[in-house]
């Protein structure tokens, strides 16, 4: 097996094969914040893998010795990416009837696009009844947080670590969480977001003023607050916050592992 976990000299090696991927979770393992890398060869690294929480990614070449180890390191549910046609085939091949094509939405990563004004005006709709509040330790230790969504803080270490590097808000209704919107990874630049509402309370604007509010934090702090739309509602919600839409591209949902050919 062919399959070598990367170091961060082999992070430094494999960082150009990712070049023209765009999504910022790469760059969280690359510069070490979170997430796990491998090679087929450590010495000479020809194709790589990055896995960060819900996703994964390949680069380099689809033909070279080993890829098919690579391909097969996936948990039962995950998200693959990848950016070009070659290596599309190489998951068709690899995981057949198991790898479902699928849509997501990406979007340009430029601060200026993003107008603050306009985002405080829309954080001024919450309805009444709610409360918007940053996560803090009071926020993180309610439990209707994770009800919500248990991936709020599932790529930090700990609670602790949320809160020492992540960042989130809230919307409360009475004691209870019912929408935020949180970092899902972060790496040196900002962060990548988050956002759930609970099925109770939506079409209220609920994640419209949660974002914003995170948004807003961000490019005050100086770090810019990356998108990226699972479906067609998230992506009609990032263009209202300001992003510009670059299209759809293909992501494969692996739902059950390849079998291992002896």
């Amino acid at each position: 097996m062919m399959l070598q976990q990367a170091d961060k000299e082999t992070k430094r090696k494999i960082a150009t094969l990712f070049n023209g991927m765009q999504d910022t979770t790469i760059l969280s393992c690359l510069q070490g914040h979170m997430g796990k890398a491998w090679v087929n060869n450590r010495e000479n690294p020809e194709a790589a893998q990055i896995m960060v929480g819900d996703f994964t990614f390949f680069a380099g070449n689809p033909a070279a010795e080993g890829v098919e180890d690579l391909l097969k390191n996936v948990p039962e549910h995950i998200l693959a990416i990848v950016d070009n046609d070659e290596w599309k085939m190489r998951i068709e091949e690899v995981h057949n009837d198991s790898a479902e094509k699928i849509q997501r939405y990406g979007f340009r990563k430029r601060q200026e696009d993003l107008d603050t004004d306009h985002l405080r005006h829309l954080i001024a709709n919450l309805p009444e009844g709610y409360e918007l509040r940053k996560i803090d330790e009071s926020i993180v230790n309610i439990p209707s947080l994770f009800e919500v969504s248990p991936d709020f803080i599932k790529q930090f270490d700990s609670i602790a670590d949320f809160l020492d590097r992540g960042i989130g808000f809230a919307i409360l209704f009475g004691e209870k969480v019912v929408s935020a919107a949180a970092s899902y990874s972060i790496y040196d630049e900002g962060i990548e977001i988050e956002i759930v509402t609970d099925d109770k309370h939506r079409k209220k604007g609920l994640a419209t003023c949660v974002a914003a509010a995170l948004i807003v934090d961000c490019l005050e702090r100086g770090q810019y607050p990356s998108w990226d739309a699972a479906n067609a509602e998230s992506a009609k919600l990032a263009t209202k916050l300001g992003y510009v839409a670059t299209g759809a591209y293909d992501t494969y949902y692996i739902h059950t592992l390849a079998p291992v050919h002896k």
